[in-house]
Parts: structure tokens; C-alpha cells; sequence
């Protein structure tokens, strides 16, 4: 993987994750379904309950049975596009919200969020903010059309945006994303970033699986469940109030400086909302690639990399 986006590497990456729920599936008794649904993020969930359930021994047939019904509900594919609500997406977000510090909002109840059914109008906006990032950054729109298959809105105010790895494939943004911000950044923009920010997670947990980013006794991936698990060590992040394992702060840096990179592109616009947004992200990017320098150490060579490809980012934007 590389800073610059590569839809043909996302591919590669997405072969070898299918061969590995193949595996499982065959370990676990289970008919794999066929290639295009195989990516299904649904398909990714019910292969992960099969795995944790194969660390015990081989599966009972009541449980073989629940997970093949699971499979046989599935629709033949999963092509790029808004998703409407699905118990894999519910129980995605329950697993997000037990992640996140509890808080209340304004009435004094606890704030939540939900997986709701995309509107016409927010299948229009989508529309909007992806042929933006194909017109400015066709490399980028490409790799995110690879690496993401369902695109699932939030609400409620306790989660802005996240992935998941029990359902690889998968990214829930909040609805809000497609609107204007109170600063003025226009909602094709904001969503636009949004798909490049979980794009770019996406596509890190698939990378890490095949070449980890981390030495071997940290873990790779980020977010709800990602590869590898969590990690004792955690460190201070710019997207994130909670200190993070990290794991999640090399997934930010990454993030960021593509970020960096689209709102470099986005300058055409000639919008000062895209520039004070280009500013604020370049900031939070310097940040995180100084704080990930300092613990270096824990890098493979392919993060070593990565580290120093998003360092060469933000020296061309100085």
C-alpha cells in the first residue's frame, strides 16, 4: 500500500481477504456463496462468527445451520453504492457505540446514533459528491470504489463516521456529511472526504492483513473491530479525544494526509471553506506524523514506508 491511492493494489488486497474467508468457510463445513457476493459485508460477518466459533472446535450442526441460513440471505452482490438499513449494519453500530465514551445530549438523555434509510434526496447528494472526487481525483474515486461496497447513513449524535472490520466493506457516515457545514464547506465536499477518510480505513485493514504495518506484537487494523485486535500501548491522536492504540494513529496519519491530498486537488474549487478545511486537516497531519516519528520503532519496513511517503505529503504542502 502507498499514500497515493492504487485501486489495483486495493484488488490484489481484496483477492488474498477472499481467499482467507474461503478457508474458513470450508473449515467451518459452510458452501462458500459466489465471488461477487463472497465480498458482501454481511458475508464478512458471518465468516468472522465462524472463525471465533472454530477456536473452539468444529461447529454443531445447530450452529452450522444458523450461520448457513445467514449466508443464504445474503443478495448476490455487493456493488459500491448507499446502503439502507440490515441487522449486520445495526449490530455493526451497537459494537461501534460500546467503543465510544458514553455522553448526553442537550435534554440530558445519552446521545445514540442508528443506521436510517437513505432519502432521494441523499442518494442525489451522494451522487454529487462522488462524480466531485472522480472529476478531481479519479486515482482516489477508483480505490474507494474498490475497497468500499456499501455506504450506510447515521444518525443521532453520538458517531460521525466509522469502519468496522466484522463488516469489511462497509462505511457508515452520518447524513449530515451531505449537507453544507455551518462554516460554508459544501455537502458534495464534506462527503466526498467522508469516502476518502473510510475509503482509506478500508482499505488499511485489508492491507494490513497481507503486510502489516506494525511489528508483530501490535495489532494491525483500527475502528470497531479490526484486524488483530486492540493493543495495550495507546497514544494521544488528532481525531480522536480518547487516546488511541497505535495502531489507530498510524490509520489516522494515513488518513490525513490523503485528506491533505484531496483538498490539495479540491483547491480548483477556489472555495475558502475547502482552504481553511485544507489547513485545519494539514495541521492534525503534522501532528500525527510527528507523534507516529516518535515511536517509529514499532514500524515493520512497509510502515516505515507509509510513515514516511505521508511525511513527503506534508513537506510539498509547506
Amino acid at each position: 500500500m502507498h499514500v497515493e491511492p492504487d485501486a489495483k493494489g486495493a484488488v490484489h488486497e481484496r483477492t488474498e481477504l477472499l481467499h482467507r474467508m474461503r478457508r474458513v468457510l470450508e473449515r467451518a463445513e459452510l458452501a462458500a456463496p459466489e465471488r461477487a457476493a463472497l465480498r458482501h459485508p454481511a458475508v464478512v460477518e458471518v465468516v468472522h462468527a465462524a472463525g471465533r466459533a472454530l477456536r473452539s472446535g468444529p461447529l454443531d450442526p445447530e450452529r452450522r445451520r444458523r450461520l448457513a441460513a445467514r449466508l443464504e440471505g445474503v443478495s448476490p452482490s455487493a456493488a459500491f453504492g448507499p446502503a439502507d438499513p440490515q441487522g449486520h449494519l445495526s449490530r455493526s453500530v451497537a459494537r461501534a457505540l460500546r467503543a465510544v465514551p458514553a455522553r448526553q445530549g442537550a435534554d440530558g438523555r445519552p446521545v445514540t446514533a442508528e443506521v436510517v434509510v437513505w432519502r432521494e434526496s441523499e442518494r442525489e447528494a451522494l451522487a454529487q459528491a462522488v462524480g466531485l472526487l472522480t472529476r478531481v481525483w479519479p486515482q482516489g474515486a477508483a480505490e474507494v470504489r474498490e475497497s468500499v461496497a456499501e455506504i450506510a447513513l447515521l444518525d443521532g449524535e453520538a458517531i460521525d463516521g466509522f469502519t468496522d472490520f466484522t463488516v469489511h466493506g462497509a462505511v457508515l457516515v452520518h447524513r449530515a456529511r451531505l449537507t453544507d457545514s455551518a462554516a460554508g464547506l459544501p455537502g458534495p465536499v464534506r462527503f466526498a472526504e467522508a469516502l476518502v477518510h473510510e475509503g482509506t480505513h478500508t482499505r488499511c485493514n485489508a492491507a494490513a492483513l497481507t503486510e502489516p504495518f506494525l511489528i508483530p506484537d501490535e495489532p494491525q487494523g483500527t475502528d470497531a473491530d479490526a484486524p488483530g485486535g486492540g493493543g495495550e500501548l495507546l497514544v494521544a491522536t488528532p481525531l480522536r479525544a480518547d487516546p488511541r492504540p497505535l495502531t489507530g494513529l498510524f490509520q489516522q496519519t494515513v488518513v490525513l494526509a490523503r485528506s491533505v491530498l484531496l483538498y490539495r486537488r479540491l483547491a480548483v474549487l477556489e472555495d475558502p471553506a475547502v482552504g481553511a478545511r485544507h489547513d485545519r486537516l494539514l495541521g492534525s497531519a503534522h501532528q500525527a506524523v510527528e507523534t507516529l516519528d516518535s515511536h517509529s520503532g514499532k514500524l515493520t519496513a512497509h510502515g516505515q514506508r507509509l510513515l514516511a511517503q505521508c511525511a513527503g505529503v506534508l513537506g510539498e504542502s509547506a
